[in-house]
């Protein structure tokens, strides 16, 4: 372009009277930094410096040359991976036998320089010959790179109006697979297109669903984070904010992104940027103070051992993100270690490389350079740092594919037989005038297989096969930055397939936490740092990482492990174990001895001990006494809704039937001391058939208490869950309080009353006086029921049960011997005692 612009100018002036017309270039064409002769040539543009400072062009003049800064290792051992893989395919006879092949590398440090070096190896202008023959032309069939998105934009527009081939190792944008405004663009490297989508799987993965968004204020930056925040969205992550910045900018946006990311609640920043701006951003925060981040990033500076200059980079151990996959170079490192100035004299940037190396200089000593004179003793193969560094080839392996896929297309032209070609009506090219767009039409078909065993080849974008691995930052030394590959994404695999881990890459400091366990964070620490706590008691986890316990429904309980709920276990008082069969066995114990005693006292119902004891009311507080021993029975066993409420009616009535006729023997016995007074006529106000009356009376009461209890609100089966966290308590609800104690508060009515009746007649005469036993039964009765009220109050589960049991028996049984053994005993062992003259000479007495 340079060049016709001149000969337009020369051709337009005015001829110089009495000189021959010159031709001369209008400016000067940038020299390459690296080069080698060859009959095809293959452009490299590569920045081996991070920074520059330059100034805004105002048009008016050809801007100066930008100030470059900060050697970059990485990109130059990109550019010594094209000379490799160059001076390797010209060792090879199977591709281009009959050419040699050279190269042309540019060290291009600003995007003016950028857009000189595309424009020098696209035109071809290397330096004048003659007067009349102006230059020397010797354009690359391709060129290789340049490693960022937006100068590879600017220059891969401009050579797709001329078809000229540019391939990028590291040029990511989605932005690139236009076909339309970059009709001659490949890269060996997926776009960002898929690198979006494996992001939102990764932190949806790890269940980061608020995170913050922060990108370069370019087309890479913008365009990766749209495809991340539309990706995100689809796998319900939401941003909380979303900004952008260039290193470039002034710095008080930096600052304020600095306290937007310190407000924030969010603790996950997914980052699309490159190594600049990374750089910048971290030296904020961490001169604000900030920490405990977890970072998400792009390839772009995930592996880029350059972060390692900026102040925080300590604040990005943790940092997670895919990258291309890594291979290996065979040859490539004893290659890289035998570089030398010497094999590229013209290279001024080599030189710097070398006395920034090994701390010496190539020059002779100054009195301004305090450095000692390099004595030729310096190699590069004691030397380890990110030059010479071959464990982790990437983006290095994306430039050696590069060279090979334009190698090889060049091959199928030369190499192509006449009707077989890929140029119009299937002609081959002319191998001896190759003309740009033929070679980008070999490269859209060129196939085939690495020695490393990959496939390459262009999609109609111009894309390669998209894979990614999981890098975790795990360490950072002084110039290299250790990251562990903790998984893969393969966006051709099945759908649920498609990221796999390893292990859980989220920390160095923490494992992955098991389920039955959940995450906590660790003070002070990025959102990586954990700890696994143990999930609660009724509360689990059931998969790895869980950020949350879950709680069991009401009626299930976690297990021991804390994965799993289990429905919890159901306790009630049964018949089958221990407790239950001992009741059991007591209540017909005593239902069988109050029978037998019934049989023996209606044996000898005619004797005097008998007849004098108020047979008819024996008989019948015995039959209440059965019963009272058989509804003990009612108390063990699955509650249901039949159970609940005849257990505390049986157990109500039974007993008051029971008090009220030990009740009526007591009043028989004072009503008979009275009746033995001069002028005493008592006996007729309370004979048999008032003795009768007063147990119904008593009994009926208790009747209607129980009826008003089960007609208002009567007991059901309830499963209590409130005594145990890990079992139900199947038991009796006992619906109405009030109903349950006022059947107690009736039965402690009687007994009290009996009880001091009987105290009074505790001295009439023997023969008369069964007042004593009866005051004995009632004290023993008294004191089980009043012992029994706190302990049916404080009892859990199905012990209240069985307390209840023991209460009624414990009564029962003092009733049962304290009023009836002693007579039996006399039937039974003293049967002369059992006469009337035996009791008639008691009564003398």
């Amino acid at each position: 372009m340079l060049l016709l612009l001149g000969l337009l100018v020369l051709a337009l002036a005015p001829p110089l009277s009495g000189a021959e017309s010159v031709c001369r270039l209008l400016g000067e064409a940038l020299a390459p930094e690296l080069e080698a002769e060859g009959d095809l040539i293959i452009g490299g543009i590569f920045t081996f410096r991070t920074g520059y400072k330059g100034q805004i062009p105002t048009f008016e003049s050809l801007p100066n040359q930008p100030e470059c800064r900060n050697l970059n290792y990485r990109e130059f051992k990109f550019a010594h991976t094209v000379i490799f893989a160059v001076e390797e395919i010209n060792r090879n006879p199977s591709i281009l036998p009959r050419h040699r092949v050279g190269y042309r590398i540019y060290n291009a440090c600003g995007y003016s320089n950028i857009m000189r070096s595309a424009m020098a190896l696209a035109s071809g202008v290397e330096k004048v010959i003659d007067g009349r023959n102006c230059s020397h032309s010797v354009k690359a069939e391709a060129i290789i790179g340049h490693s960022a998105s937006a100068p590879t934009m600017g220059f891969a527009r401009i050579l797709g109006r001329f078809q000229v081939p540019v391939i990028s190792h590291f040029a990511t944008c989605p932005c690139l697979s236009n076909r339309k405004e970059y009709p001659s663009f490949f890269r060996t490297i997926p776009s960002d297109y898929y690198q979006s989508r494996a992001l939102a799987k990764l932190v949806k993965h790890f269940g980061w669903t608020w995170v913050g968004a922060i990108s370069n204020a370019n087309d890479y930056g913008l365009n990766g984070m749209a495809g991340f925040v539309r990706a995100a969205k689809d796998e319900g992550v939401c941003i909380d904010y979303q900004v952008a910045f260039e290193s470039t900018d002034p710095g008080h946006s930096v600052r304020k992104i600095g306290d937007i990311i310190r407000n924030a609640t969010s603790k996950v920043i997914v980052t699309f940027m490159s190594h600049r701006e990374i750089k910048v951003l971290v030296s904020e925060l961490h001169r604000q103070n900030i920490s405990g981040l977890q970072w998400v990033g792009s390839e772009a500076w995930l592996t880029d051992d350059s972060l390692t200059d900026s102040d925080g980079h300590q604040l990005l151990i943790g940092a997670i993100g895919f990258t291309v996959r890594k291979q290996q170079i065979p040859g490539l490192g004893p290659f890289l270690q035998d570089l030398h100035p010497s094999k590229h004299p013209n290279s001024q940037f080599l030189k710097d490389f070398w006395e920034s190396v090994f701390d010496c200089s190539l020059n002779l000593p100054t009195g301004n350079d305090e450095r000692r004179q390099c004595n030729g003793s310096e190699n590069l193969r004691y030397v380890n740092n990110a030059f010479t560094d071959v464990s982790e080839l990437r983006f290095s392996y994306n430039v050696y594919k590069a060279v090979y896929a334009v190698a090889h297309a060049l091959h199928n032209i030369f190499t192509c037989q006449p009707g077989e070609g890929s140029v119009a009506n299937n002609t081959c090219a002319t191998p001896t005038d190759t003309k740009p767009w033929q070679v980008l039409q070999y490269l859209q078909q060129v196939n085939f297989t690495t020695k490393q065993g990959d496939n390459v080849y262009f999609d109609s974008y111009g894309d390669s096969p998209a894979g990614y691995e999981l890098i975790n930052i795990q360490r950072i030394h002084k110039g290299t930055m250790e990251a562990a590959v903790v998984g893969q994404y393969n966006t051709f695999a099945t759908t649920g397939q498609q990221l796999q881990l390893r292990n859980v890459p989220v920390s160095v400091c923490s494992e992955s936490c098991p389920p039955g366990t959940r995450k906590a964070q660790q003070k002070g620490k990025p959102i990586c740092c954990y700890d696994c706590i143990p999930c609660g008691e009724g509360e689990i986890s059931n998969t790895s990482d869980a950020t949350e316990c879950l709680k069991c429904p009401p009626a299930y309980w976690s297990n021991k492990q804390r994965d799993q709920c289990l429905l919890k276990t159901i306790e009630f008082l049964s018949y089958t174990e221990l407790m239950g069969i001992i009741l059991t066995f007591f209540s017909l114990l005593g239902a069988s001895l109050t029978i037998i005693i019934a049989g023996i006292f209606y044996h000898y119902k005619h004797t005097p001990i008998v007849r004098a004891n108020n047979s008819e009311l024996s008989f019948l507080l015995l039959f209440s006494l059965t019963l009272c021993f058989l509804c003990s029975l009612t108390f063990i066993g699955r509650p249901s809704e039949w159970s609940c409420m005849l257990r505390h009616t049986a157990f109500g009535i039974t007993f008051v039937l029971c008090i009220s006729c030990v009740l009526g023997k007591t009043i028989v016995v004072l009503m008979a001391f009275r009746a033995t007074l001069p002028g005493s006529n008592v006996m007729k106000w309370f004979g048999p058939l008032q003795q009768r009356l007063s147990v119904l009376g008593f009994t009926l009461i208790q009747v209607l208490i129980c009826v008003l209890w089960l007609t208002i609100s009567p007991p059901f089966p309830y499963q209590n869950m409130s005594w145990y966290q890990h079992k139900i308590i199947l038991e009796c609800h006992l619906g109405s309080a009030i109903g349950f104690w006022a059947v107690l508060g009736y039965i402690g009515f009687l007994a009290l009353l009996c009880f001091i009746l009987a105290f009074l007649a505790r001295k009439l005469p023997d023969n008369f006086n069964e007042a004593k036993f009866i005051t004995f039964s009632m004290l023993i009765f008294c004191a089980v029921w009043i012992t029994f009220i706190p302990a049916y109050v404080s009892s859990p589960g199905k012990f209240t049960v069985a307390v209840e049991i023991f209460a009624i028996l414990a009564s029962s049984f003092g009733l049962l011997f304290c009023i009836f053994v002693p007579k039996c005993f006399v039937i039974i062992f003293r049967p002369y005692e059992n006469t009337r003259k035996h009791i008639m000479q008691k009564d003398h007495h």
